[in-house]
């Protein structure tokens, strides 16, 4: 014979959790919110809920699967109803906002996972935190030999991402390409950046010291692209431009501007180092301009 089951009219409020796969906890916090109707609660003063209340739970879980929000849930469910009970005309249309909210928002979910996931992958692939930045700085710098590249480096990229964006970060990607690569090139490098950070605060801007590093530090950005130039990594750079141009999407750029971004890292620079750059900054682009005239000139 088979065992007589009988359903029970009525269950419990852990019951009632169990069988929905929720807890205790949760149900009360649907009722406080006014998404599931709190029903009568019998004479041991506990609730009881009947058939209409655990439709109404299930639905709601599996909305909750789904990514609907508690708050969506109330317009999905209709809420809003007339005096006479009826539904409200524009029930329809706030579904359907509810819904596009929600594709929107599983659409970015998605596109984060997948940002993550290739980062993960880089990382693997790759072996060092290089792996974290962009894939367009990344597939630049990772044929260079393990140990090639410096932290200092890798920080300077992971700035430059962060106020000029991927392209910029994988055009400076040519030097480090070049220091990398020429231990000469590495070693004045090197000497001129220990010798503007003993541009103290105990420097004067207008020390002699300062005008001669400036200098200097222009010969040496000069030589530096003239390394790059023999190299070929300008038609690399070209070639970046071109695919980057073609990947854009029109979401960029919707972070803070590079001028606003400049402005909010810090540097513990002296002033007379500061005058330094500057002058060697000034100096470099009037090099630029007089290797490189402007047609007709």
């Amino acid at each position: 014979m088979y065992p007589s089951l009988t359903p029970p009219r009525q269950v419990k409020i852990g019951d009632a959790a169990a069988f929905a796969g929720t807890t205790p906890r949760a149900i009360r916090h649907y009722h406080a919110i006014g998404l599931l109707p709190e029903p009568e609660r019998g004479g041991d003063g506990r609730r009881r809920y009947g058939y209409d209340d655990m439709i109404r739970l299930l639905w709601i879980r599996r909305m909750a699967d789904a990514g609907i929000s508690l708050d969506d849930m109330r317009a999905a469910f209709g809420e809003a109803r007339d005096e006479s009970g009826d539904e409200a005309s524009d029930q329809a249309p706030g579904i359907e906002s509810v819904l596009g909210r929600l594709e929107a928002s599983l659409a970015a979910q998605e596109a984060a996972v997948r940002r993550r996931r290739a980062a993960v992958q880089r990382l693997r692939a790759v072996g060092s935190p290089l792996g974290l930045l962009s894939e367009l700085v990344t597939d630049r710098l990772s044929p260079l030999p393990p140990g090639a590249l410096r932290p200092s480096d890798l920080d300077a990229l992971l700035v430059t991402e962060r106020i000029c964006g991927p392209l910029g970060a994988a055009i400076q990607a040519s030097a480090f390409i070049v220091l990398a690569t020429h231990p000469d090139l590495r070693a004045e490098d090197d000497r001129l950046e220990a010798a503007e950070a003993a541009l103290d605060d105990g420097v004067a801007p207008d020390d002699p010291r300062v005008e001669e590093l400036a200098v200097q530090r222009c010969a040496h950005q000069m030589a530096l692209d003239q390394a790059i130039e023999a190299a070929g990594l300008e038609a690399a750079e070209a070639k970046i431009f071109e695919t980057y141009d073609a990947g854009l999407t029109g979401e960029e750029g919707r972070e803070m501007s590079a001028a606003t971004a400049v402005t909010k890292m810090p540097y513990d620079f002296s002033p007379a180092r500061m005058r330094c750059l500057e002058l060697a900054g000034r100096l470099f682009g009037e090099a630029l301009a007089d290797a490189h005239p402007a047609d007709g000139s």
